[in-house]
């Protein structure tokens, strides 16, 4: 009854609340794609659930059932959840910024280290705010997201794509998290704000990326398609996320489910460059099916599991094993296409993205990931990367 409750209150206010960045149209990217949004067998929700990007109000009560019984491994993850810099009230802000890049730009020193730190850190106050109640965390959060939206004019560099992509959809994980669990803090007013920056900074970048001809490695792709459909739920934009799930499908891009993993074997199209690359592309996969899973969409299941292969694959050689079938990929752009044999580089060194996908298809669905299982055994608790959620045997743990 107390998490029907919780649902309800939530439905409600996000009823209410939805008009802020509803306000704030602008065009969509025409991709010229299939019509049919559910020509894979897909649903494409008439109202979005909030909060409704990787968790909802169910899962937020599921961590506080598991810090309450102090449940294993999950509490242990909570505990470096929690032990973490970035998860801490007093996070010394270490922006805004007026521009972001990666890397050095135009004779400019590097600030990529410190504006993806305020990032993660208006995500994890935020989750911390949901486990703990204490509104120390909220504010925190609140304060990088309206610090940025105030300032925040541009997106720059050579690495743009990747750098909306893969940073986006956690800065629009918190806003999602604090309009709906603390609205009270950010308002009317500030989440408009909030939705006009990622609208007029980062949304223009994705959708350049889309409509332009495939020209980068898989992982671009991938990260731009998982924030993309997040902003589509944060504004409740439903022909952005209808685009977004078509992207995944059928872009003409390295970075879709079926150009990035091969349907039979699971390798996947950066298996020849390195593990990390690899990891990183299959993440943002993940990420995208996470987020449409708790709209009713399941990415996961298209082609009979094709994910879950690419992490099967990717698992089994990072683990040790030498026996995988391996084939000089085709990649769409043509420019990728000499890597002979799989890559050693990285091999072994796991970046913390496994927990998600193996909650859904082995506690979700009931089926076998062996591979990845191994996986989980050397690496749990999953902690922190600054290009990933991280911390997944916590934040996924035997999630519904």
């Amino acid at each position: 009854m107390k998490r029907l409750l919780i649902c309800l209150s939530v439905t409600l206010m996000s009823g209410l609340m939805s008009c802020a960045c509803n306000d704030l149209k602008q065009g969509n990217v025409d991709l010229e794609l299939p019509d049919d949004g559910k020509e894979a067998g897909l649903v494409i929700p008439d109202k979005f659930v909030h909060p409704g990007l990787l968790h909802t109000v169910e899962d937020v009560e599921r961590w506080k059932e598991i810090v309450a019984d102090q449940e294993q491994p999950a509490y242990a993850c909570y505990e470096k959840f929690a032990a973490d810099a970035h998860s801490k009230p007093n996070y010394p802000l270490q922006g805004p910024f007026k521009e972001i890049y990666r890397g050095t730009f135009d004779g400019k020193q590097s600030i990529q280290g410190n504006y993806e730190s305020d990032f993660n850190a208006a995500y994890q106050n935020s989750v911390m705010y949901a486990v703990t109640g204490d509104e120390a965390h909220a504010l925190k959060a609140v304060e990088i997201l309206n610090a940025y939206a105030n300032n925040l004019k541009a997106i720059v560099g050579n690495d743009q794509p990747l750098l909306a992509g893969i940073m986006g959809v956690k800065f629009m994980y918190a806003a999602e998290m604090m309009r709906y669990l603390y609205p009270q803090g950010m308002t009317d007013e500030s989440f408009a704000r909030v939705c006009a920056m990622f609208r007029n900074v980062f949304v223009p970048v994705l959708e350049e990326f889309m409509a332009k001809p495939a020209y980068s490695n898989g992982n671009w792709g991938a990260s731009v398609c998982m924030s993309y459909i997040a902003a589509g739920v944060l504004f409740d934009d439903k022909a952005m996320y209808e685009t977004g799930v078509k992207f995944y499908q059928f872009g003409n891009d390295n970075g879709t489910i079926y150009n990035y993993v091969d349907g039979q074997t699971g390798q996947c199209q950066e298996s020849g460059r390195d593990q990390a690359h690899t990891q990183l592309g299959l993440a943002c996969l993940s990420v995208s099916c996470e987020i449409a899973w708790n709209q009713g969409t399941d990415l996961y299941g298209i082609d009979d599991n094709r994910l879950m292969k690419g992490f099967e694959y990717t698992s089994r050689y990072n683990v040790g094993h030498n026996d995988l079938p391996y084939r000089v990929w085709k990649d769409v752009t043509g420019k990728y296409c000499n890597w002979q044999t799989i890559s050693e580089e990285k091999r072994g060194q796991f970046r913390p993205v496994f927990e998600m996908p193996y909650n859904h298809y082995v506690n979700r669905k009931g089926l076998s990931m062996p591979n990845t299982a191994e996986v989980l055994k050397k690496i749990r608790p999953e902690g922190y990367y600054y290009e990933h959620f991280g911390f997944g045997t916590f934040l996924f743990s035997d999630k519904k």
